[in-house]
């Protein structure tokens, strides 16, 4: 649904009175009691280079992310070598190649166990699924640790890494993909887009609520087709920034489908506590779907 004039001129003031004076403060977490205070307002960045979304200070952002407490089951996969960095590696129990590949990259926290679980979902789906690590063996456990981690990433030599991935479920024996695809959360959505802009053999992409590109000659690039899930709550990553990257997809010509659900930023994070039950259960559906059509051929 397109947003009225009205809306588009109040998100576009709200955009910029929070990259000026963050004056709003975030939601309470998820999991907080009914009446529970939202955390105290916090300063603005120094400007808006210094947000991770251009929207929010850095306070506000990091608000929007709770690390689960629980374990998550043991890990069923190896680790492997790519690009000088560790991987995860998880194959379909008693299957041989050639298989469907995903490149899985990880939320803000890193490759930690609840990604690897994950990945391991997706592997008893049927896909050789390769969770990389984008923080080179770093595993955030606090926010200020998670965004340290997130903003040393180099933008280069993350490209090469992910396009490493790629590569290894392609040429790996135990493999051999012929169709690729990637997903990922966050910080991973974004470099979920990253891959499809910059690896022309990747099959389909699915991101979650990641930092977008609008720019249509830029996602040109992009021959896989996009799977965009997003959340109406999101402050992050809102309704209109989701518009304009659904249009430049459109104008790019890159065969796509969004997504949209009434949740918050991180609804669907495998290592998240603000896990919207209905919202992820449905979009993961629609994944299953999208990547089996687009990997699998049905």
């Amino acid at each position: 649904m397109k947003l009225r004039p009205l809306h588009r001129r109040l998100v576009a003031s709200l955009a910029l009175a929070l990259s000026a004076a963050c004056s709003s403060a975030p939601p309470p977490p998820a999991d907080a009691p009914p009446g529970a205070a939202a955390p105290a307002p916090a300063p603005a960045p120094a400007s808006a280079a210094d947000s991770p979304t251009g929207l929010l200070s850095e306070e506000e952002f990091k608000a929007l992310h709770q690390l689960r407490s629980d374990k998550a089951p043991p890990a069923r996969g190896q680790t492997v070598e790519i690009a000088g960095t560790q991987a995860y590696l998880s194959l379909p129990p008693g299957a041989k190649a050639p298989l469907p590949g995903l490149v899985v990259i990880h939320e803000w926290w890193g490759l930690n166990e609840h990604i690897k679980h994950w990945t391991d979902r997706l592997a008893a789906d049927g896909y050789a699924a390769l969770a990389v690590d984008m923080y080179g063996g770093k595993v955030a456990t606090t926010p200020d640790d998670a965004m340290a981690a997130m903003k040393a990433v180099d933008e280069a030599k993350g490209i090469e890494t992910v396009r490493a991935a790629h590569r290894f479920l392609t040429t790996d024996a135990r493999v051999a993909a012929p169709r690729t695809g990637s997903i990922g959360w966050c910080f991973g959505g974004a470099w979920s887009l990253k891959l499809a802009m910059n690896e022309p053999e990747l099959d389909a992409a699915v991101i979650y609520y990641g930092r977008l590109v609008t720019d249509p000659a830029k996602l040109k690039a992009i021959k896989a087709p996009v799977l965009g899930i997003f959340g109406n709550q999101d402050k992050g990553i809102p309704p209109e920034t989701v518009n304009e990257f659904d249009k430049a997809l459109h104008d790019a010509g890159v065969e796509h489908e969004v997504l949209r659900y009434d949740a918050d930023h991180a609804f669907a994070n495998p290592s998240g506590e603000r896990y919207d039950t209905k919202a992820a259960a449905d979009s993961w559906e629609h994944v299953r779907k999208f990547l089996a059509a687009k990997l699998k051929g049905g």
